[in-house]
């Protein structure tokens, strides 16, 4: 069983990779490891990560870097679970330039509706964070929601009343 990772076990993750990564890519980070480095969390169970283009260098390099640096690393995103947001590229915070990678925090918004479709308790904490720290506008998380809902039967795994409900309890009482 691997640790948690903390702050400065994905910055090291993120560094390593860098350092082992040969051409250009975008790394995308997600859900606990957005939270951790924002600091609404003190350590995430994995570093969940889309590296786009795919790479095999950096692919290849994850292996060695989760056992060097006793970390979980998934590769996962909000679009292996839910339809991709329109915009979602242009709305993720860069974190920091790595070798040849620029990491970027996966758009906010994605992140949030996807930990909304799940709703474990530390999902929706995470959403209740990233309004909070005004990465998220409840009103426009509805509006994101409504453009890709024709779309959820791609996903037949999402119940798409089930999803519009949570999606209404989690952000029309915030606002």
């Amino acid at each position: 069983m691997r640790a948690p990772a903390d702050a400065e076990s994905v910055r090291a993750f993120l560094e390593a990779l860098g350092r082992a990564g040969r051409s250009e890519a975008r790394l995308y980070l997600t859900g606990g490891a957005t939270a951790v480095l924002y600091g609404w969390r003190e350590s995430t169970l994995d570093i969940d990560i889309r590296i786009d283009p795919e790479s095999d260098d950096l692919l290849r390099a994850i292996p060695a870097l989760k056992e060097r640096l006793n970390v979980n690393v998934e590769l996962a995103s909000p679009p292996d679970f839910i339809p991709e947001l329109p915009g979602w590229r242009e709305r993720s915070p860069h974190v920091v330039r790595a070798g040849a990678i620029d990491v970027h925090h996966f758009d906010p918004y994605s992140q949030a509706l996807s930990k909304v479709e799940r709703g474990f308790d530390q999902d929706l904490e995470d959403v209740r964070s990233l309004i909070e720290h005004g990465l998220v506008e409840p009103a426009r998380a509805v509006e994101l929601y409504e453009a890709i809902e024709p779309e959820l039967f791609r996903y037949p795994a999402l119940d798409p009343a089930s999803f519009r409900a949570k999606v209404e309890r989690a952000f029309r009482t915030a606002t």
